[in-house]
């Protein structure tokens, strides 16, 4: 028996002096200085207490050092928690708690607010800075740079996410070392990524997209990452032509169109651009391509089980849509209601099955129970169609439906009208309750900067383009929409601010 994700992701570089990450000062981590920082931290684990199992949970800024927790983690056999680092000392309390978390790694700055959590929990506690500094890293100077690797199987735990919670309890998702290993290989393969390949990563690490996409899929590849602490254009820009790929958030792309330095002649040696975490505009993709001559490749994926879909490498890759399930991942449609799979480009919930879909909830049986079937499909709560070429498209969140008058209305339909409309940049659509309908439409926009929109024009339009039951009862403008640290708009904030919008709720 062996350990299964540090074999693949780390255990095969050992040694390897090729780069792995390069950092905003220019500096070079390669592989075996990672490994060797990542094993002196897996001591400290070890030193502080904490056995195979016991969950670390760590709210710290981007840097090298807190990769390497993350790292320190798999050789110790230690379940991972990474946290948002805009989480409030109340929002971390409930993570913590919850988890039974054994360590919790956090800024110097947040030590004394996190303090009685930890001593309620009877729970060591380090600091890790965002330069790299911290009494955790001051421990791991002292320690030895190999770590034999605790024993795992896939089945057990790598990583506890928690779900953002915007209904109700936040829900810890559980990963296996299988999960990861499979979504990374799947992904590598699919993506054509290799030792060559230099990765522009500007995601936070806190979430999938930054730690189980971005960083394993360059582990798995032998590959390196551009490792930015965060989104910053100019520092994107100056580093792009050592690049190969890119992953982003729709925002990355969008706020690199508004830069004038953004030319076909500066990303021509690319490889590949990939979007994820929030559905990205048609205008967006249009754009891209027009600027650039790159097509971005867009997937589908979630907290509980990593990426499940995505636009083909090589074919073509349909904006609006995310493209084909991955290899050993199965996806149907089904009725909300009866679990019935549903006919060829018919809207339903989607459901997926595959080795990259978690374990489970943790703690809470009864909503694992409602949400992954017996026969291993978990019911992800979006809303979606697969049409007469394969292609799936997502149309919203089963929570986002919106239910007038007795019909059912999928707000991407009504966003993709108004999305097109002049003097439009953007828009969310939302259903707010009305007297006699229930529920109504309201069309929230948000203005490009060359044109004023003409909200009696954009409804006649809509007037034109939708059924009647559809046809948004109110637009109104906005400077921008709420979104959470991945760019997904936050329709919920909205129905609350708009929820009298047609007289009391």
């Amino acid at each position: 028996m062996t350990n299964a994700l540090y074999d693949q992701f780390f255990g095969k570089h050992a040694g390897k002096e090729t780069p792995f990450l390069i950092l905003e000062d220019g500096s070079v981590v390669t592989h075996a200085e990672f490994l060797k920082i990542a094993s002196q931290l897996a001591h400290v684990l070890s030193a502080i207490g904490l056995e195979p199992g016991d969950r670390v949970a760590a709210q710290v800024q981007k840097s090298p050092m807190a990769l390497a927790l993350y790292g320190a983690c798999v050789q110790a056999g230690i379940v991972f928690l990474p946290l948002n680092t805009a989480y409030t000392v109340d929002e971390l309390s409930y993570f913590i708690e919850d988890s039974g978390a054994k360590a919790i790694v956090c800024d110097g700055r947040s030590e004394h607010l996190l303090a009685p959590v930890a001593e309620k929990l009877a729970a060591e506690i380090e600091t890790l800075n965002a330069d790299g500094t911290g009494t955790l890293t001051d421990r791991a100077k002292l320690m030895p740079t190999e770590f034999v690797p605790v024993e795992r199987t896939e089945n057990d735990l790598a990583a506890l996410l928690y779900t953002s919670g915007t209904t109700g309890r936040s829900k810890g998702a559980m990963l296996t070392q299988g999960n990861l290993l499979s979504n990374a290989r799947s992904l590598a393969e699919q993506w054509k990524f290799s030792a060559d390949d230099v990765l522009m990563h500007a995601l936070p690490i806190f979430h999938t997209h930054g730690l189980f996409v971005a960083t394993n899929v360059t582990l798995e590849a032998g590959a390196a990452m551009i490792f930015l602490s965060k989104f910053d254009q100019d520092a994107v820009i100056g580093f792009l032509p050592k690049a190969t790929t890119m992953m982003g958030v729709p925002t990355f792309y969008s706020r690199l169109l508004q830069d004038e330095r953004f030319t076909r002649n500066l990303t021509s040696h690319m490889r590949l651009f990939i979007s994820g975490s929030a559905p990205l505009l048609a205008e967006t993709h249009v754009q891209f391509e027009q600027r650039t001559g790159h097509r971005i490749l867009e997937r589908y994926g979630m907290t509980e089980t990593s990426m499940n879909t995505s636009n083909p490498y090589d074919g073509e890759r349909r904006a609006g849509t995310v493209g084909f399930p991955l290899p050993g991942v199965e996806l149907k449609v089904t009725d909300p209601a009866t679990g019935v799979t549903l006919s060829q480009g018919t809207v339903g919930q989607l459901e997926v099955r595959g080795p990259n879909v978690f374990k489970g909830y943790w703690q809470m049986p009864e909503k694992t129970a409602e949400e992954l079937r017996e026969d291993g499909f978990f019911i992800t709560g979006d809303l979606g169609k697969i049409d007469e070429d394969g292609y799936v498209h997502i149309v919203g969140r089963n929570k986002d439906l919106i239910i007038s008058g007795g019909y059912n209305i999928y707000p991407k339909e009504i966003e993709l009208v108004l999305d097109a409309q002049p003097g439009v940049r953007e828009s969310a659509v939302i259903g707010v309750p009305h007297a006699d309908f229930g529920e109504t439409v309201v069309g929230v926009l948000v203005a490009d900067t060359k044109t004023v929109p003409d909200l009696d024009a954009i409804l006649q339009t809509a007037g034109a383009s939708l059924a009647r039951f559809k046809h948004p009862r109110k637009l109104v403008m906005v400077d921008s929409l709420p979104r959470n640290t991945m760019g997904k708009v936050q329709k919920n904030i909205l129905r609350e601010q708009y929820k009298n919008a047609f007289g009391p709720a």
